[in-house]
């Protein structure tokens, strides 16, 4: 039987609540290339004049605050109510939510940004959950998409730290890009090398179509 999205949401919220506090401690350095890919997107969509965003697994929110702190409106949204907490300790509009139940108006931001988030969505619901994110966001709203992948995993991983382990779906390129297709245009996507030999980051700017 599949994996549903249902099956994990208690132990990942558990897992990233206890490990909250330290992420927080940690968040004062990102590494370069995330930091390159952030501002890539925000240069795109200042390009097209976009002003909300969102942004998806949020996390103790640095890269809400970065948003928020050139110009836009963000909303924060993360499973893990302690995370949500730090957010909203920097002055964020930060909710708990998961991703199949946003509980936002439709058609309301003009981008959404998620990184390293959707690597915890079962494929068996990935579908459903871009269908969520979609039904979000404006005609011609773009959505920046980071995860890790490479090569096809599903379930736990061996050096992961937290208690409990998390649940991981790891897709190949073209599993990912065949999976966004139904619901998005590709603008971009590319690949950044990491020192792990089996994975590397996956990054992808998509559009809803109008």
């Amino acid at each position: 039987m599949d994996i549903g999205h249902a099956d994990i949401l208690a132990s990942l919220r558990t897992a990233y609540d206890t490990g909250a506090d330290d992420r927080e401690s940690g968040a004062g350095f990102k590494t370069p290339w995330k930091v390159a890919e952030r501002s890539a997107f925000l240069g795109r969509i200042r390009s097209e004049g976009r002003r909300s965003l969102l942004e998806l697994g949020a996390g103790t929110g640095q890269d809400s605050l970065f948003f928020k702190e050139h110009g836009l409106d963000v909303v924060a949204i993360d499973l893990s109510p302690r995370m949500v907490e730090h957010c909203r300790a920097k002055g964020l509009d930060a909710r708990v939510a998961d991703l199949l139940h946003l509980d936002l108006s439709p058609a309301s931001f003009d981008a959404v940004y998620a990184l390293n988030c959707l690597l915890h969505v079962p494929n068996a619901d990935l579908g459903a959950v871009f269908e969520s994110i979609r039904a979000v966001m404006r005609p011609s709203a773009l959505f920046f998409l980071g995860v890790y992948g490479g090569r096809s995993h599903e379930g736990p991983l061996e050096n992961d730290s937290h208690v409990p382990p998390r649940f991981f779906s790891l897709r190949t390129d073209d599993q990912l890009q065949g999976l966004v297709a139904p619901c998005f245009e590709i603008v971009d996507f590319h690949v950044v090398p990491l020192k792990e030999d089996d994975f590397h980051f996956q990054s992808l700017t998509l559009r809803r179509p109008v």
